[in-house]
């Protein structure tokens, strides 16, 4: 005779109770702002250093491969010197050597406040939700300034 099949065997293994919820806690403003300021501090280590260390002189930072290899100016070309020129309050010179790149601090910027500020009033993280057909903007405009930079017409977005 198995156990199962014993009168005092019971019904089958029981499940465990379930815990008592905890309410939600709500981290500290320090812990909020945590995230945000760490992203900042890197941000700012990157263009101390871009910034001390000039990318105008040879040897410092590699060569772009796609630049190199074909003599085609990527989209990213001129990043450094951007940063360099913008890390020394040149906003023109930064503009010259890559005006999407400038975009793109002024971006992060205008995000990373809108972080710290959430934070710091306890709401939420912002996220960057786009719709596909935002990505595909977004995509074609970077491809556009990559293709125009690389063309007489354009040699005013070149580097």
């Amino acid at each position: 005779m198995d156990a199962s099949s014993t009168p005092d065997a019971g019904p089958g293994p029981q499940a465990a109770p379930a815990a008592p919820a905890l309410p939600a806690r709500r981290a500290s403003r320090a812990g909020r702002l945590a995230a945000p300021a760490l992203y900042l501090a890197a941000a700012a280590a990157a263009f101390t250093y871009v910034g001390a260390v000039d990318p105008n002189e040879p040897g410092h930072y590699p060569v772009c491969p796609l630049l190199r290899l074909t003599g085609i100016l990527c989209p990213g070309c001129g990043g450094l010197r951007s940063a360099h020129a913008f890390a020394h309050g040149d906003l023109g010179a930064a503009f010259g050597s890559n005006a999407l790149a400038v975009v793109g601090y002024f971006v992060f910027a205008g995000f990373m406040a809108l972080w710290l500020v959430r934070a710091y009033r306890g709401g939420p993280v912002p996220r960057i939700v786009l719709r596909p057909a935002l990505w595909w903007a977004v995509g074609a405009v970077v491809l556009v300034f990559a293709v125009v930079r690389n063309l007489s017409f354009g040699s005013a977005l070149a580097p």
